[in-house]
């Protein structure tokens, strides 16, 4: 079945008991066992959930995963992923990574032993020379977040392999729409579904997916170990958010497209990053592992403080932190999204401006931008 089909059917059967042919919100605990120890593959909803069960096999579907496993959000997943390591080990990671994950990596797990390391996008066709004996993982953002670098996802995953490392993927920017990285030779991907998954900016959640059964096998014993499960209902509305997925991801590249072809035209827009930009320096690699280049727009204006004008300005543009819903979103990474790197080497320029672009009218989003890029001085 194409992308599309999978997306409305796999996992999502109609109900036996009912024929209902949406997925039921299984909002229960517990279950009753027919004696002890006997049960139908249900005991405990930290466990397993039926719900849950949909929206993993439906996910790996679509991520060409055997393997797929939920999480309450994107961090939790990462927070998982991390627990496959042991102090000592060392990971390298893209260095504009998501703030979030930065803040995980540098204040939880660096003070416990763990190393991490941050290369540069433009390093990573030089990806073996800065891997060694304890590197255990390659983490990857591709677009990454704020700056839509785009990484040689097969070339990254040659060389780590060949070092001994697996490749975990972030692919929250270009759903599995528009890229699949274990089909690229990555041993992992992650993804908050928050984002363009859910695409109604209603849900969080966290999902990884692979095709290693060891990886998979650890990561189910730490799920349920763990806890940080998604509940029936964010499951749910995951479930509800993927059937339109293709058809929004469509729109978002569209839209995304026209407004980064405005911003790299405009006199006040010193640099744009758009992987389906030509200018882009990943483009080539972006055409030839994507599908599409996606919903997420960055930008540098002259300074910090006209990046906060600018983003206070627009109307349909929203000041909000999150990406991937159907509403445009615009944010100043240093202050918002990113603030836990300012101090970093590789810290988001405070002058940097990133769009969550919708699916709105796109000539009512570019109306939009122009009127807030008129500076202030023209407009009194």
């Amino acid at each position: 079945m194409d992308f599309e089909t999978r997306a409305i059917h796999v996992g999502q059967e109609p109900d036996p008991a009912t024929g209902a042919i949406i997925t039921p919100i299984y909002q229960t605990s517990t279950y009753v066992q027919e004696a002890v120890g006997e049960h139908k593959g249900y005991d405990y909803s930290r466990v397993h959930n039926p719900t849950r069960t949909a929206l993993q096999t439906a996910l790996a579907s679509l991520e060409s995963a055997e393997h797929g496993i939920a999480f309450s959000s994107g961090l939790g997943a990462t927070t998982t992923l991390m627990h496959l390591l042991n102090p000592g080990d060392r990971v390298v990671l893209i260095a504009d990574v998501y703030g979030g994950v930065y803040r995980m990596t540098s204040q939880v797990y660096e003070p416990k032993g763990y190393v991490f390391d941050y290369l540069p996008a433009d390093e990573f066709p030089n990806l073996a020379e800065h891997l060694d004996e304890r590197t255990r993982m390659v983490w990857i953002e591709s677009p990454s977040n704020p700056l839509l670098n785009v990484v040689d996802i097969r070339a990254a995953a040659d060389a780590a392999h060949a070092a001994g490392a697996m490749v975990v993927v972030d692919n929250t920017f270009a759903t599995p729409y528009l890229q699949r990285p274990l089909e690229l030779g990555a041993d992992v991907v992650v993804h908050s579904t928050t984002k363009y998954l859910g695409g109604h900016s209603d849900v969080v959640g966290g999902f990884v997916g692979t095709n290693d059964p060891t990886v998979a096998e650890r990561l189910f014993f730490l799920q349920k170990s763990l806890g940080a499960v998604p509940g029936p209902f964010d499951c749910w509305l995951v479930l509800r958010g993927i059937k339109t997925l293709a058809v929004r991801m469509q729109r978002h590249c569209e839209n995304a497209m026209a407004i980064a072809v405005l911003l790299e035209r405009h006199p006040r827009v010193e640099r744009v990053f758009y992987p389906g930009l030509p200018s882009h320096p990943g483009h080539t690699i972006a055409a030839r592992q994507m599908r599409d280049y996606g919903g997420m727009v960055s930008f540098l204006v002259e300074t910090p403080e006209e990046a906060e004008a600018i983003a206070g300005r627009t109307k349909l543009f929203q000041l909000a932190e999150s990406l991937g819903g159907v509403e445009s979103l615009i944010e100043v990474p240093y202050r918002m999204t990113h603030a836990a790197t300012k101090d970093a080497p590789f810290a988001s320029p405070p002058n940097l401006i990133r769009l969550s672009v919708g699916i709105e009218s796109v000539e009512d989003l570019v109306a939009d931008l122009e009127n807030a890029l008129v500076p202030a001085a023209a407009r009194a």
